[in-house]
């Protein structure tokens, strides 16, 4: 039984190890025909064809308030409840688990959660805020920092100081309305809009297309055909295929609106001393939103799997002697004593240090930043000097652990469609 870190991100619920992340998880949940509860990506891709027995808010409005209209779901704790059961059992978790929550998280919030996980298959190990873990894993060097976390629903800023190397959550602003399932729903009336300029298809009449608009939207944003102009958004229902271009300029220009509630707050956080901010991983998916910022204050897009490495990393700060659970609003930066003394954090930390320049692929070597993926296994992406797999929704093999989405990648990892198949390699080439 190893010890696991669960992100309570709705957005994207992972679970974590001391190899990487094993399982993502978006906070939905479906009540199917047979009273089935979905839960997870299945309940997402379904979210817009069953309105009515979908839920999406369970983890922003964790409570035991009665939920009258669903039978056998008292209420949103019911929900959570159930999909920490799906995530025990979708990434082996029967352990200790260290739980890295976001600032919103209430003091009655924090109860409900130590609650469930006393009639789970797991022992809660230690509760540490996100925005500290994100802040420890990238080796603070500036007077303080903001952590800009995109839940489904709202925007979580936290404002965490250095001083003296301690490492202190001063203070937490929520911004409602600006989550990814509003960019999500903005995006798609601008989308519906052009479908039924240019196509006379209004892809929102009926349900089933709704929900391929919306599961098609993240691909979309994605492309890199070449033309940095538009996005070609394409949909097909009763056998028809209706094409229509987005331009990159209106599109942007429609979500600054967003952005610009995002920027204000940030701003006042970061106006007091030498500040820098770090953006969840989510971030990534929104066209223009990191140039729209860079301008004012320095930006840092974090890879998926920081907050859980960092976690493991500062469990000795986080896991308490006495075995009472309190939540660490508080850490000393880690020292290179302290890690030396962990040999797999030493390690992973060495091969972080070392870079990949190719793919092998076969008995070829190919620059990373050329490297022609086999289709189903997606594109690589360079983000801040780091590069990132990203499959989309199709799962792939990364060091034999199922996953899927957005992963950053390092030297020596090694990429496989699935079990069986030919290999490929991450290596660095000298002298390139």
């Amino acid at each position: 039984m190893s010890l696991k870190v669960i992100e309570l991100n709705d957005n994207a619920l992972r679970v974590g190890d001391d190899t990487g992340i094993l399982v993502e998880s978006p906070g939905f949940a479906l009540v199917a025909g047979n009273k089935k509860l979905v839960l997870g990506e299945a309940a997402k891709q379904q979210a817009r064809i069953h309105p009515t027995s979908s839920y999406n808010r369970y983890w922003h409005e964790l409570s035991i308030d009665p939920v009258n209209h669903t039978p056998g779901i008292r209420h949103f704790a019911d929900i959570a409840y159930a999909h920490l059961l799906h995530l025990a059992e979708a990434g082996e978790v029967d352990g200790d688990v260290i739980f890295a929550v976001p600032g919103n998280f209430t003091r009655q919030q924090l109860a409900i959660l130590l609650g469930l996980v006393k009639q789970s298959p797991f022992r809660t190990a230690g509760l540490v805020d996100s925005a500290l873990a994100a802040v420890s894993s990238t080796n603070p060097e500036f007077d303080s920092y903001v952590y800009a976390e995109m839940q489904l629903h709202q925007v979580v800023l936290t404002k965490i100081t250095a001083d003296n190397n301690i490492l202190k959550r001063e203070s937490v602003i929520q911004i409602p309305g600006v989550g990814s399932q509003n960019f999500m729903d903005l995006m798609m009336q601008l989308a519906t809009d052009l479908f039924i300029q240019q196509c006379r298809f209004n892809p929102q009449h009926d349900a089933e297309s709704e929900q391929q608009l919306y599961n098609a939207l993240p691909a979309w944003l994605q492309q890199d055909d070449g033309d940095q102009n538009s996005l070609l958004l394409e949909l097909t229902a009763n056998t028809a295929v209706h094409t229509a271009k987005m331009p990159r300029k209106s599109l942007i220009s429609n979500l600054s609106r967003h952005y610009k509630s995002i920027g204000q707050q940030v701003a006042e956080l970061a106006a007091v001393g030498n500040s820098k901010l770090l953006l969840s991983p989510e971030f990534a998916e929104l066209p223009g939103f990191h140039t729209y910022l860079s301008e004012s204050i320095k930006i840092k897009l974090l890879p998926v799997g920081a907050i859980s490495k960092s976690v493991f990393q500062n469990r000795a700060g986080i896991i308490r002697d006495d075995e009472q659970v309190e939540l660490v609003t508080t850490l000393a930066k880690i020292s290179d004593t302290a890690k030396a003394n962990d040999k797999r954090a030493s390690k992973a930390a060495a091969k972080m240090q070392e870079t990949a320049t190719h793919v092998l692929i076969g008995s070829t070597a190919i620059p990373l930043g050329n490297a022609d993926l086999p289709e189903q296994l997606g594109r690589i992406e360079k983000h801040d000097e780091t590069f990132y797999l990203d499959s989309g929704k199709q799962e792939f093999l990364l060091n034999q652990h199922k996953v899927a989405g957005k992963h950053e990648l390092s030297l020596g990892d090694l990429i496989q469609s699935s079990e069986g198949s030919e290999a490929i390699r991450l290596i660095q080439v000298s002298n390139v």
